[in-house]
């Protein structure tokens, strides 16, 4: 049974960060974009039947719910909370560094401008987005262009398709390829 360490408001105002203190996604994130998407998850589909829940997000010990504009966070938050107590842990002992992130989207692990898109994102852009309760899935590329998919709360923040969108941009051209462009699908 996961234990809510905090709760953190995100810079999604329809998002929230909940912060567990055991894992529920070791190594791997979960994103479950609708209800349908969750039904073999008993705690995303627990999530999304206290209503007014648009996409729920999990990695590592952390776990990210987006709504509607219908009803308040001070409303919302109780009704989160015990589906979130109520569900199994993933297991794994505490403190266990997750595995290393595999973007499975993308196949050719011997492309060397993919291992060094890879190597950035792991480092520097993922665990700033993790930290607001978001992250993203590198889908694919096509010559220099690089396609992502936001999740968690970056999937409907304001924010994710204007300056962090530019800043990933700005840090794979200093870092990888002055040419790249970075695509938010």
């Amino acid at each position: 049974m996961p234990k809510i360490a905090e709760i953190e408001y995100t810079p999604n105002p329809n998002a929230v960060k909940f912060v567990l203190k055991e894992s529920v996604a070791v190594g791997f994130p979960k994103s479950f974009p609708n209800a349908e998407t969750a039904e073999h998850d008993e705690l995303a589909k627990g999530l999304f039947a206290v209503g007014n829940v648009t996409s729920v997000f999990m990695q590592d010990k952390f776990l990210t719910v987006t709504k509607t504009d219908d009803k308040g966070w001070p409303e919302m938050l109780p009704l989160l909370a015990a589906p979130i107590r109520a569900a199994a842990g993933s297991g794994g002992p505490s403190g266990t560094p997750a595995p290393p992130r595999v973007f499975s989207k993308v196949e050719d692990d011997n492309d060397p401008l993919l291992k060094d898109i890879r190597m950035v994102l792991e480092s520097a852009i993922l665990p700033a987005l993790a930290a607001d309760g978001g992250g993203l899935e590198l889908i694919g590329r096509h010559e220099k262009q690089v396609m992502i998919r936001y999740v968690g709360a970056c999937g409907s923040c304001p924010a994710s398709l204007t300056g962090t969108l530019v800043a990933i941009e700005g840090m794979l051209q200093k870092e990888v390829d002055p040419e790249i462009v970075v695509i938010s699908v």
